[in-house]
């Protein structure tokens, strides 16, 4: 499967932001997806993971209450709405697919190229 992340930008603290990833190909409802992200300088961690059927869904402690995972199987896209920003949410996002929702990234086997998340205070 491939994977297309989009809908990064620039935003101000308290905005809102959602990302897209668009897979392709017909095995999308096959994988668990999850969003990853990485600041500059830092290890990429785990944000948000999502079953095949997106029946469940998993959060790091910092994002719960502002971010939502949920995925649309119809059109092989997932998404990740990002409220009440915080400058510490500035970083690349990655989308990723794999066979478990685990919030390790070696864990996943495909990989999106990154949106830019800037979060200004």
């Amino acid at each position: 499967v491939q994977l297309q992340a989009s809908g990064g930008g620039l935003v101000q603290t308290g905005g809102s932001l959602r990302l897209s990833c668009a897979a392709s190909g017909r095995t999308f409802n096959t994988y668990a997806m999850g969003w990853f992200r990485q600041a500059p300088a830092k290890e990429r961690e785990f944000v948000a993971a999502i079953t095949r059927s997106g029946g469940t869904t998993y959060y790091t402690d910092s994002v719960k209450g502002r971010f939502t995972i949920s995925r649309d199987n119809a059109k092989n896209t997932l998404y990740l709405q990002m409220n009440s920003l915080k400058p510490e949410d500035t970083a690349v996002y990655y989308c990723a697919a794999g066979s478990q929702p685990l919030s390790y990234a070696r864990e996943y086997d495909y990989w999106g190229q990154g949106t830019q998340v800037t979060v200004s205070s």
